[in-house]
């Protein structure tokens, strides 16, 4: 990037809020997946007004402009893969208001979920996110539809987007939505900013609905002899219908991994299932046990249930320490993230998980699968040594079936985290119908294309591309 644009840059943002050093792009040039591209220069805006200014001279000098948050992405999506500024909008932090009796917040986009719910809590409300929420940021949140274990009782975050202000890729400042819980005025714009990865404009400000925080909480241990049974319970359950707040489940490299990281003394089986259920004290009770025979009824060796804090946050954070918890798993491998939120219709859980478990055995590579099962939301981690090129193309082809498997049984190739770079091959095919429809918005809204240009359904590349590890020829 020419230094007459740097300089002009400096103007907008401040000589305190840029950065152009080689060690400082090269922590930008990487989210939390396996892409790596490096900027030209990273900002810090303070304000809708110096985000403004700075998409304005983009258009004018035409480069490139990334928004990122605290980069947690697992799927590229801040990866300047054409270079430009990556904009990082984490000093914008603020919570600026409070409406609990109208049941609403107003945030900036680089307030961290955590930080939020903590707020929210002495109101006694919170608003649900992602596994990530101890440091992820509610623009990142909204950009990518981010969700989490809570979904299947709770929604994702589109469902709490009531209105934004965004910074279209002209520079121009716009307001979508409202403030009222119901809102029936015209297209739903705010909704269509939800999932779009920086691609049509900069998150300022959102309008987030809140919900009340539950009476009580109880969680069951359900043990498994194979992925299959787990699977097909998940179903019972769900069918029955008890609707719990969350409902993981772990195979059992998972329960190997997290029982060798954190000590946790998980069953060592084929699989589990971890389900919390929640509500008034009264509810509680009555779906736990509900639960409980349900699982007996679904071939579940085991079940046992606790209502103790302490145990409940210990079954919690061995699922949390899962992704690290796996590169633990065996000395020369490591998580890479691959193939990793696809999901299903939830009767369909059983025949996936089956499926996952033959491409693994197909390609005689090590293949973790667990996920959010309780709406369909499934991950498969890869364990690999990423610097062995036979190795990548070893999961190339398992990762390929898996997504076919998935799309055959009426699924998406990505339930929470996105679509950035490492699933656009995949969602070229899934979404082809559509592709035209989303190239339209596009040029529309960014006819010079600087918003994060080359990503979702403009991706060109394989998705083994632009590598952040050093691969050795074999």
């Amino acid at each position: 990037m020419e230094k007459q644009i740097i300089d002009r840059l400096r103007e907008v943002v401040g000589d305190d809020n840029i950065r152009t050093t080689t060690a400082e792009l090269y922590a930008y040039s990487t989210d939390a997946g396996i892409h790596r591209s490096m900027p030209d220069a990273v900002l810090r805006p303070k304000n809708t007004e110096e985000v403004a200014g700075v998409v304005k001279l983009a258009n004018e000098l035409l480069f490139p402009v990334v928004p990122r948050g605290a980069g947690t992405a697992l799927c590229g999506h801040s990866v300047p893969v054409a270079a430009g500024v990556v904009m990082d909008l984490q000093r914008m932090n603020a919570i600026k208001e409070l409406h609990i009796e109208d049941l609403y917040v107003v945030v900036e986009p680089g307030v961290i979920h955590k930080d939020l719910n903590a707020k929210l809590k002495e109101y006694g409300f919170f608003i649900p996110g992602p596994s990530s929420g101890n440091v992820a940021n509610i623009g990142g949140m909204v950009a990518t539809n981010a969700s989490g274990g809570n979904a299947v009782k709770y929604g994702a975050t589109r469902d709490y987007v009531l209105g934004m202000e965004v910074v279209l890729p002209t520079g121009e400042i716009a307001r979508f939505g409202s403030r009222t819980l119901k809102n029936s005025a015209g297209y739903q714009l705010e909704k269509l900013m939800c999932g779009m990865e920086g691609t049509l404009g900069v998150i300022t400000e959102v309008n987030l609905r809140i919900t009340p925080l539950p009476e009580a909480t109880a969680v069951a241990v359900a043990v498994f002899h194979t992925l299959e049974d787990a699977g097909r319970c998940v179903s019972n359950i769900i069918a029955y219908p008890v609707i719990p707040s969350g409902l993981e489940l772990m195979s059992r490299v998972c329960i190997e991994a997290v029982n060798k990281a954190v000590c946790l003394g998980l069953p060592d089986e084929e699989a589990i299932l971890l389900i919390e259920v929640d509500g008034s004290s009264h509810d509680v009770k009555d779906q736990i046990e509900k639960v409980t025979e349900i699982c007996k009824g679904s071939g579940s060796i085991s079940v046992d249930f606790t209502y103790d804090a302490e145990r409940k946050e210990e079954l919690w954070k061995g699922r949390k320490a899962m992704i690290p918890a796996l590169s633990k798993y065996h000395d020369d491998l490591v998580t890479v993230m691959l193939a990793d939120d696809m999901a299903v219709p939830m009767s369909k859980v059983p025949e996936a998980v089956k499926a996952f478990q033959a491409i693994s055995d197909k390609y005689d590579i090590i293949i973790a699968s667990y996920g959010h099962s309780g709406d369909g939301n499934l991950h498969t981690k890869v364990l690999m040594d990423p610097t062995r090129q036979s190795h990548w193309d070893q999961a190339e082809k398992a990762v390929s079936e898996i997504y076919e498997k998935v799309m055959e049984l009426g699924g998406t190739i990505t339930g929470e985290h996105g679509v950035g770079m490492t699933k656009a091959p995949f969602f070229l095919r899934e979404r082809e119908s559509s592709l035209e429809v989303m190239k339209v918005i596009k040029k529309g809204l960014d006819p010079n294309n600087i918003m994060n240009p080359y990503k979702i359904m403009d991706w060109e590349e394989n998705f083994i591309a632009r590598l952040r590890y050093h691969v050795e020829s074999e």
